[in-house]
């Protein structure tokens, strides 16, 4: 009885532990394809690949997911905010799923 009991809490604890994190790694995947779909790579580069003029690698440690979505939907904003070179068009029309999505993609992409 006790190691059943044990067993069910044991897998009840696996289940809420893992659930989330496999959604969060679904939304990722699908801001992989959305960053694809959106042909980001032409300016941007992750990982080598892509337009090594403007890479995105580790832009998850230096901005909040906030910023990261400003920067998606009103790049002007943000550029005359941090005084970056402009140069990024804005993305208003990106459906909300698609556009929550890339910015859990950006998000993750954190310094090793």
């Amino acid at each position: 009885m006790k190691r059943t009991l044990l067993a069910a809490v044991a897998a009840f604890a696996f289940c809420v532990v893992a659930a989330p994190a496999s959604a969060q790694d679904a939304k990722i995947e699908k801001g992989m394809k959305v960053y694809d779909a959106q042909k980001c790579s032409m300016c941007h580069a992750i990982a080598g690949k892509g337009n090594a003029k403007s890479p995105l690698d580790g832009v998850g440690s230096k901005l909040s997911e906030a910023d990261i979505k400003a920067w998606i939907v009103d790049p002007k904003t943000m550029t005359e905010k941090t005084k970056a070179k402009p140069g990024m068009r804005a993305y208003p029309k990106l459906p909300a799923e698609d556009l929550d999505a890339l910015v859990a993609y950006m998000a993750s992409l954190k310094k090793k």
